[in-house]
């Protein structure tokens, strides 16, 4: 049965007594409604609102979003100049906690429903950071199906669900990070002191050389870094913000230590590494961490503890010894581009008087635990 002619898009009767609806797209498609209608005047209905959403720019190709997800989220990743821990993270997250659920889905079948849905079930399995993380995740790249015009709009619509509240990170003593530095062994000791007094992420430490190091100031360059992946490759880079290649001034009493380890441990080509192991390779993180975990039981630091938090022990120190706030970003290499404009004014000199007043604070801690030892002795 011919359809009724309209302004707009036609219905016709279907020999079932139900109606289709269907009207010429924008890009010259012949577009059927995704179903059919039980009246003309439901089937009149939808086409009303094709016609609103042309007449207002809203209306998007509903083949659009017939893309597969995980298809459009691993080109999603590969697109993007990430660094590599960050490729591997994005990567591990998709696999682990979010295409178990929507990989086998096409972009516009992914519903806020289901969102939230995927999110209450990761929540019960999983870590809160883990899943803040991977909310972000699945909604960065949904957002970026939006401005593709796959989606309408983006399905990830839960107030707050990217946002991680991490615990306050703990905070050891001048002692403990001296007994840290003694059980961990000879070989290792000057990496407790960099990331505690530095203070150094690890990564910069694993690229760390040996004209890098000023034994006059003294201080250590940092100029790159070099994170290994799960796999275990390592993989050299720039350090993570512009900030973070800096010279660090360290406390006048680790001399010494840079001095022995050059000495005793370093790679010994003039180019050499700082930190290798004991058969002369670049340290792995699972060796060194076993000697961490051993030397964190020794000392009796909670599990919690991590090697990363010694540099949440240096911003601390360094406060304590009177940095400012400015002063302490610099240390780290911690700055956005607006940071970067904010902390810049804390120079050389002044890290020098910096690293000047943590080595003041290091020995009065120290003279007062070697008192105390001496008061006790009968």
């Amino acid at each position: 049965m011919a359809g009724k002619k309209r302004r707009f898009g036609r219905v016709r009767k279907l020999p079932s007594g139900r109606y289709q609806a269907r009207y010429l797209g924008p890009d010259g498609i012949d577009r059927p409604a995704p179903h059919t209608f039980e009246t003309t005047r439901d089937a009149d209905d939808w086409l009303a609102e094709q016609q609103t959403a042309l007449r207002r720019g809203d209306w998007t190709d509903p083949d659009a979003g017939a893309i597969n997800f995980e298809k459009y989220a691993m080109q999603w990743v590969a697109e993007r100049d990430l660094a590599a821990t960050t490729d591997e993270l994005y990567r591990r997250l998709l696999r682990l906690h979010v295409l178990p659920t929507f990989g086998g889905l096409d972009l516009d079948e992914i519903s806020p429903p289901a969102v939230r849905s995927w999110r209450a079930e990761r929540r019960k399995a999983t870590g809160a950071t883990t899943v803040a993380k991977s909310y972000r995740l699945l909604k960065a790249i949904l957002q970026t199906a939006v401005d593709d015009e796959a989606i309408r709009r983006n399905p990830c619509r839960i107030q707050g669900a990217g946002k991680e509240s991490a615990p306050e990170r703990p905070v050891a003593t001048v002692a403990q990070v001296d007994a840290l530095a003694d059980a961990i062994g000879p070989r290792w000791r000057l990496m407790v002191y960099l990331a505690a007094y530095g203070p150094a992420r690890p990564e910069e430490q694993a690229a760390m050389r040996r004209p890098d190091v000023d034994l006059d100031t003294p201080g250590v360059w940092v100029r790159k870094a070099e994170p290994e992946l799960t796999t275990g490759r390592r993989v050299e880079g720039d350090t993570k913000s512009e900030a973070g290649r800096r010279f660090m001034v360290l406390p006048a009493f680790m001399a010494r230590d840079l001095r022995r380890h050059l000495d005793w441990y370093a790679e010994k080509a003039s180019d050499g590494l700082l930190f290798v192991g004991e058969k002369g390779k670049p340290f792995r993180r699972s060796t060194f961490g076993r000697k961490w975990r051993k030397a964190r039981a020794a000392v009796g630091l909670p599990d919690e503890f991590r090697f990363y938090d010694l540099r949440h022990t240096g911003h601390t120190l360094a406060t304590r010894s009177g940095a400012t706030l400015k002063d302490t970003m610099v240390r780290a290499g911690q700055s956005t581009e607006k940071a970067a404009l904010i902390y810049q004014h804390s120079d050389h000199e002044r890290q020098r008087e910096v690293a000047a007043g943590l080595d003041r604070l290091v020995q009065s801690e120290r003279e007062k635990a070697s008192g105390t030892q001496r008061a006790r002795r009968p």
